[in-house]
């Protein structure tokens, strides 16, 4: 994205403005001047999302019509590879199957680079976070030993609670076997003569 001299000059006493540790308000021109700065970014920004459906767009077309399209296909390939297009499935088995030309196999092998960095950032940022110890919080369940002192002096220990008696156990229904479980099988009597 490229700023007009006017547009760097508004953008710079924007800047300014902001660094500033006065709080003097903007002039009514200065103000103006934000907004259409604002506005043309967001223009941009918009034009530039859509050249991008654009190149895709163009881009599917040629590789729906590879092989015949194979120098235009590799070209747009090549010019969104550097404007940073990830490239999909369809496109690695396109250039899989055109490995035979030197350029499609040049363009497979940066392809391919992409594709890996592409997939091992969105695991990075899939991947859960690392834990990290939680720390002890006032009211908190704390670890016995002498009471730490709080705001008001040392706190009293808090009685703990005596374990209860354990139960015996309960007889249970048997664990049956595995021939219980599974009767052998009977050999079959023999037919009537």
């Amino acid at each position: 994205m490229a700023f007009s001299a006017a547009e760097l000059h508004v953008l710079r006493r924007s800047l300014a403005h902001a660094l500033q540790s006065s709080t003097a308000p903007l002039t009514a021109a200065e103000v103006q001047d934000c907004l259409r700065l604002a506005a043309s970014v967001d223009e941009a920004v918009q034009e530039a999302g859509r050249l991008r459906a654009f190149l895709l767009d163009d881009l599917a077309r040629y590789r729906g019509a590879l092989p015949g399209s194979l120098s235009g296909y590799l070209e747009l390939l090549q010019d969104a590879l550097a404007a940073g297009y990830e490239p999909d499935p369809d496109d690695l088995s396109a250039l899989r199957a055109l490995r035979a030309n030197p350029v499609a196999a040049a363009v497979l092998e940066r392809a391919q680079g992409v594709a890996e960095r592409s997939v091992r950032r969105r695991l990075a940022a899939a991947a859960p976070a690392p834990r990290t110890r939680l720390l002890a919080l006032a009211g908190g369940r704390e670890e016995p030993g002498p009471a730490a002192p709080g705001p008001e002096g040392p706190r009293p220990e808090r009685p703990r609670p005596e374990p209860s008696p354990k139960e015996p156990p309960r007889p249970g229904r048997p664990v049956p076997t595995p021939g219980e479980v599974f009767p052998p099988r009977r050999k079959p009597a023999p037919p009537p003569a």
